[in-house]
């Protein structure tokens, strides 16, 4: 079954972080290093980033002047150290939301400087008992700082994150080298980082969230259609297989042990030899063939075949200009066509009688070609035909509804047989 394992061989699927913000092995940002990518995820992280990063650098352009004007008199030399850190980890976030590497890293690195900052403030001032004038520069980062740590964070600890950031700002604020603000400012101060953190946070999980049962559908989708492209190969292989064993096998070996008569032998004897060739066609022939011929290559080869038996067949022909099949639907019609004459020179006639037969070979209104095989026999019922019988079913209505068309099978004990193979079914299946 290579053709079934083959075609569901590559289908994309899901692996890595679950939406509640379980920490994943691999940085979905950072490229193909899982086996399977899901796209819905990728592109909600890479704009969550990129948002990031692009927010980030206008609430630091805007506390820059802040910042250079209250480190010259209020923090010493070790004191730059915060900024400098700050300021490169969030360059850092800049280059891989743009790069697409490491962004997790870069986010992480950003909110632990600042929350490290926060808490070495009142240390890093020249005078800590000295009251800083406004606010400190650090308010204008905090929400930066939350935002990294909802990126950068399982969803439980960036939740406390968002807590507890906003909560030291609010604390410092109150200290003279945070500004001296009453318990009500640096408090609404806080609530405010706090429902800004929040707000990010929520958005962040949810769009996670919703990606990642975006991905969970496409793949479970992939995975159903890889499983029918499975089920489908194997059924076209069934019939492949059923096929050649009932018209190359089974068919030649019952026939030379019912010829009793040198006109037997001699069908017996044809049916070999088409046997043979069917068998070595099979074997060259490459699974997949997406290649087309032309329709007077395949009436040719019909006629051909109607040629090797030993009982006539009176040939109506209609040359279609134009019309080029599908190689498997050449082989489907072929075959179909020539089991039908096959069952025709078998079963029509009788000891007494030998039946009119033709061939008719024409164009249809789907823009396709019908070919019908008919004779004046002894007939059938085709509702008495067992089921363990595979001429009617699987060689000649299975092989080509397999390769788009379809057959129609008119018969009636003592009022003969007609057999009709359209391709395609509708205009739709036409190549």
């Amino acid at each position: 079954m290579a053709a079934a394992e083959s075609a569901v061989a590559g289908a994309p699927g899901l692996t890595g972080k679950n939406p509640d913000g379980e920490p994943l092995d691999v940085d979905l940002i950072g490229g193909p290093k899982q086996p399977r990518n899901p796209i819905s995820r990728t592109r909600i992280e890479v704009v969550a980033s990129r948002s990031v990063a692009g927010v980030g650098v206008v609430f630091a352009l805007q506390a820059l002047p802040i910042m250079l004007a209250q480190a010259p008199v209020r923090l010493p030399v070790m004191g730059f150290l915060a900024p400098v850190l700050l300021g490169l980890s969030l360059v850092a976030v800049v280059v891989a939301a743009v790069s697409k590497v490491g962004v997790r890293t870069a986010a992480g690195a950003v909110a632990l400087v600042y929350l490290a900052a926060l808490l070495a403030w009142p240390l890093l001032m020249r005078d800590p008992a000295a009251v800083l004038d406004g606010k400190p520069w650090l308010w204008y980062m905090c929400t930066i700082a939350t935002a990294c740590a909802a990126l950068a964070f399982p969803v439980l600890w960036a939740a406390i994150y968002t807590f507890a950031a906003p909560i030291i700002y609010g604390v410092v604020r109150s200290t003279p080298s945070g500004g001296d603000a009453d318990l009500l400012l640096s408090g609404l101060d806080a609530v405010y980082a706090i429902l800004l953190g929040q707000v990010i946070l929520i958005i962040i999980f949810m769009l996670r969230q919703t990606a990642a049962a975006v991905d969970s559908a496409q793949t479970n989708a992939l995975h159903q259609y890889g499983n029918a492209v499975r089920q489908h190969a194997t059924e076209v292989e069934r019939v492949q297989v059923d096929s050649i064993v009932h018209d190359s096998v089974l068919a030649t070996f019952l026939a030379a042990a019912a010829a009793g008569s040198p006109k037997a032998a001699e069908l017996a004897s044809g049916m070999a030899a088409d046997a043979l060739t069917r068998l070595n066609d099979a074997a060259i022939v490459p699974a997949g063939d997406d290649s087309t011929v032309p329709f007077s290559e395949l009436s040719r080869q019909i006629r051909a075949a109607a040629a090797r038996l030993s009982v006539p067949f009176t040939i109506v022909e209609c040359e279609i200009d134009g019309l080029r099949l599908p190689a498997h639907a050449r082989d489907a019609i072929l075959a179909a066509s020539g089991q039908a004459m096959v069952n025709s020179a078998q079963h029509a006639g009788t000891s007494d009688l030998e039946p009119e037969r033709t061939l008719t070979m024409s164009a249809n209104p789907q823009g396709g070609c019908t070919i019908v095989i008919a004779d004046s026999g002894v007939g059938f019922d085709p509702e008495a035909v067992p089921a363990e019988r595979l001429g009617l079913r699987i060689s000649i209505k299975d092989r080509v509804a397999s390769a788009g068309g379809s057959v129609t099978v008119c018969a009636a004990i003592g009022r003969g047989t007609t057999i009709t193979i359209n391709w395609p079914t509708d205009g739709g299946a036409r190549a």
